[in-house]
């Protein structure tokens, strides 16, 4: 009796930024690998490869997910958008707001960790919106009443899941504060990582 070690796979329908994928895929295969080694999507990064380090970020239905952790079979009928889709996001198609704020805050350095810290600001400024609370938000039941009342402890809590080996901790914080239209940019120097 002999064995088969054939992997199943499946076709299906991914939709990235706005853009109907249809692909014949392993069952295993990570989200990240589809949009690098499938489509060409090199924007997100491929960093720790185990959902620690946040450069593998993208939003799945307005929601951040590391990609590398996620099966793309799971991402099915569901809207993806990597970093090459933010600038879609915003009014004329210009930059997005984060985007247009980590240019003007300096958060970037080498640039690696950018399309996921991009994406994570999104995602996490749209939690806030939500009100959802963060482990440091003083009235978790309440949550926070809109991004504008985000301050630099909350946006550093909100970002921790995202590494930045260069250390544009300070400039990263600022800038999503400037995204939120938050007003707690000032405590920000003070602070050497955004943990």
């Amino acid at each position: 009796m002999s064995l088969s070690h054939h992997s199943p796979s499946s076709d299906i329908i991914l939709r990235i930024n706005g853009t109907s994928h249809a692909l014949t895929i392993d069952n295993r295969t990570t989200l990240l690998d589809v949009l690098r080694e499938r489509l060409g999507l090199t924007g997100t990064k491929k960093g720790c490869d185990h959902g620690q380090c946040g450069a593998c970020t993208v939003l799945v239905d307005g929601e951040r997910v590391n990609s590398c952790l996620m099966f793309a079979v799971t991402a099915e009928g569901r809207e993806i958008v990597s970093i090459e889709g933010v600038a879609a996001l915003s009014d004329g198609g210009e930059l997005h707001p984060v985007q247009r704020a980590f240019l003007d805050h300096d958060g970037l350095q080498c640039g690696y960790c950018t399309p996921g810290q991009i994406c994570s600001a999104i995602g996490a400024l749209g939690e806030a919106g939500r009100g959802w609370p963060s482990h440091v938000t003083e009235d978790t039941a309440t949550g926070v009443a809109d991004v504008s009342a985000l301050d630099a402890r909350e946006v550093r809590e909100r970002m921790s899941g995202n590494l930045c080996r260069c250390g544009a901790y300070n400039g990263i914080v600022e800038a999503v504060l400037e995204a939120a239209g938050a007003h707690g940019a000032q405590d920000t120097a003070a602070v050497g990582g955004a943990r």
